[in-house]
């Protein structure tokens, strides 16, 4: 989309692969849209472009009541890009201008305030206050639409400095007040597909919230299946858990956020036509968690890709082409929590991805924060960085090696050494990680690709990889066609060698012979449990 006609023409066909990557204003109605929005086409003299929500409400354009322009999914380009603005975006994204100002944000960004104003407004026709603004206004009215809280409480939960600048903010951008706005969603009010938004009861008032339902949009193909996947065979016990069976399972998980603790409840369910959702449930001790425990579960589940990109480099690739067929809208997850991760990466070291779980189940168990309420399986938040720097590890029985490798990443992790905020350096980040005893190219890729959420990822060494590149009738060589994509590129390797190794076990399982061995081995371990 780099000219205004060719925008125009995606807005004609309500092109949905481009929400979220720029938004139109209408001039005749004062109301911006996302490009897919049902509505009748204006003409197009009458239409201006957007790179972003806020520099539309910026421009004095309120938000579409039928399409919720709101709540599309964010540009993929702020993962791919490693710039200023790309690292800024993902920071905004989470929080961090809400929790320590534009002065914080530039300080992490490693640049002065005013440089960072210039160079957001001159790209994107927006400063970090508006855009955080933006994102606050979206909060807020979820919280209205799906919670009975009182208006007061959610402006401060919403992330607002006071009742006066949250009033004014929903005014200028949905043209209602934030009871009218509520009460129009009681009466009927619709989700951004056109079916009413769920409810569930809260309570507040020193006790954590029941529970913030919220669909989570993507743009195009998801692959949940793999998804799940993916995530069910890496479940650490006591942090996370998988409920149902495929096709049907829910993902739960707890939440290490700024003001205190939460669960995720994220449900696999397969989407009807025109859905582009996931179905998900925040449970939160403080609702001002609720921007960031979204953006971790949307980098979770990597809700951002843009599936059209990504397919457009590798489906014409002849080793990649036939993958992509077969999984189309496979994505790359990313990481709930990326000091969590860091801290897995390394107990996979060498290892299979089981005796991982196993590991880090013990880690958990030794050192992890215990919640308050246990809510079912879930009874511990996964240790800190500081915890882990100075504790002995014993109990994993894994060598001292490696076991040092542990505690020089936490404490490079809690002292600042080895970023991996959502906007840190890629680079910088790698080599730092690099320069750690222990850390070699795959952990360091690894972490990268999913603490840090760069599409751009590949694991020439990995033994999956690998054996997906046999498959694929491929060569590591033709990584390098594949970017800015790789991470999705490796994904597809991993999945055609899980599925060649699910394939040749049921063969293995149907063949008479090996039934007759296996009901052996049964009765023989049924004998000696006895």
């Amino acid at each position: 989309m780099t000219t205004e006609d060719s925008r125009y023409e995606a807005v004609r066909s309500r092109d949905a692969r481009f929400d979220g990557v720029f938004f139109l204003g209408v001039t005749t109605t004062g109301i911006y849209c996302r490009p897919s929005c049902p509505a009748v086409t204006p003409k197009r003299e009458n239409v201006r472009f957007y790179p972003t929500a806020a520099a539309a409400q910026g421009a004095g354009f309120r938000a579409c009541r039928r399409c919720r322009p709101d709540a599309v999914p964010g540009s993929a380009e702020w993962n791919v890009r490693a710039d200023l603005v790309g690292r800024a975006m993902r920071m905004i994204s989470d929080g961090v201008v809400d929790r320590e100002g534009v002065a914080g944000l530039a300080r992490k960004l490693g640049y002065s305030a005013r440089q960072v104003q210039r160079q957001l407004t001159a790209e994107l026709g927006a400063g970090p206050v508006a855009l955080a603004r933006a994102q606050r206004a979206h909060t807020a009215r979820v919280l209205l639409q799906t919670t009975p809280l009182p208006v007061t409480e959610v402006a401060f939960a919403s992330g607002f400095a006071s009742v006066r600048q949250f009033n004014d903010t929903v005014r200028d951008i949905y043209a209602r007040t934030p009871t009218a706005l509520r009460e129009a969603s009681a009466r009927g009010g619709h989700g951004p597909a056109g079916r009413p938004e769920a409810r569930e009861s809260a309570q507040h008032g020193g006790a954590a919230v029941s529970g913030v339902p919220l669909r989570l949009a993507y743009r195009g193909p998801y692959a949940k299946g793999q998804v799940f996947g993916f995530l069910e065979r890496r479940v650490v016990p006591g942090v996370e858990e998988m409920r149902g069976e495929p096709g049907a399972r829910t993902y739960r998980r707890t939440l290490n956020l700024p003001y205190g603790s939460g669960v995720a409840e994220i449900d696999e369910r397969h989407a009807r036509d025109g859905e582009g959702w996931l179905e998900c449930r925040l449970h939160l001790g403080d609702l001002r968690d609720l921007t960031t425990a979204v953006q971790r579960v949307r980098r979770l589940f990597d809700l951002d890709a843009d599936p059209y990109a990504v397919a457009e480099r590798l489906g014409g690739d002849s080793a990649l082409g036939p993958l992509l067929a077969r999984t189309p809208g496979l994505r790359s997850p990313g990481a709930a929590d990326a000091h969590e991760l860091a801290v897995r990466a390394v107990l996979g070291q060498q290892i299979s991805v089981g005796a991982a779980r196993t590991l880090a189940a013990k880690l958990v168990a030794a050192y992890g924060k215990p919640l308050a309420v246990p809510d079912g399986t879930l009874t511990h938040l996964f240790p800190e960085a500081g915890a882990l720097a100075q504790a002995p590890l014993g109990e994993l029985g894994m060598p001292d090696s490696r076991r040092r490798t542990i505690r020089t990443v936490a404490e490079a992790l809690a002292d600042g050494t080895v970023v991996l905020d959502p906007g840190a350096d890629r680079e910088e980040t790698e080599h730092a990680l690099l320069n750690l005893p222990g850390i070699g190219p795959w952990t360091a890729g690894y972490m990268r690709m999913r603490a840090l959420g760069d599409p751009d990822v590949f694991l020439p060494g990995d033994v999956g990889v690998r054996h997906g590149l046999a498959l694929a009738g491929a060569e590591a060589g033709q990584a390098e066609s594949w970017r800015p994509w790789r991470s999705y590129a490796l994904h597809h390797l991993w999945h055609a060698t899980t599925l060649a190794e699910e394939t040749a076990s049921a063969q293995k399982a149907t063949r008479p012979g090996e039934k007759v061995r296996s009901s052996r081995a049964a009765a023989r371990a049924a004998a000696a449990d006895v």
